[in-house]
């Protein structure tokens, strides 16, 4: 009913830079929060940014003023800039949608289906 695509991933060189999007679409009444999380290899899913529809975000205290959520309402999509990139934010990234679907009473989350993000030398 709702599918989170997501693009811009890549590798990229320690002190870069990259731009995530994820794009929500399907039988979508409302979109909630939105956001990113991320997988490294060993570890698990971890919270790196959230946004609500009107604009109040949250990180992970580690990321805040590297890495800035923002969102475009009409689209229905979600953006990650991330700036000052380090190994350690090696990880596949995914973005997330609480969504009312059409004819539903109740949200549901939506996953995509992860990128990957590579900072190396």
């Amino acid at each position: 009913q709702v599918q989170l695509v997501e693009s811009g991933g890549g590798l990229v060189q320690p002190g870069g830079s990259l731009r995530l999007s994820c794009a929500a679409s399907g039988s979508i009444f409302s979109v909630y929060s939105m956001g990113w999380y991320r997988q490294a290899p060993g570890n698990q899913r971890e919270l790196v940014a959230t946004i609500t529809s009107d604009g109040s975000t949250n990180y992970a205290g580690s990321l805040e003023g590297r890495f800035a959520v923002s969102r475009d309402n009409p689209k229905n999509t979600v953006y990650l800039q991330m700036n000052s990139l380090k190994p350690e934010d090696t990880a596949v990234y995914y973005c997330y949608a609480n969504v009312r679907v059409r004819g539903n009473r109740v949200n549901s989350v939506y996953w995509g289906q992860g990128t990957q993000v590579t900072v190396s030398s």
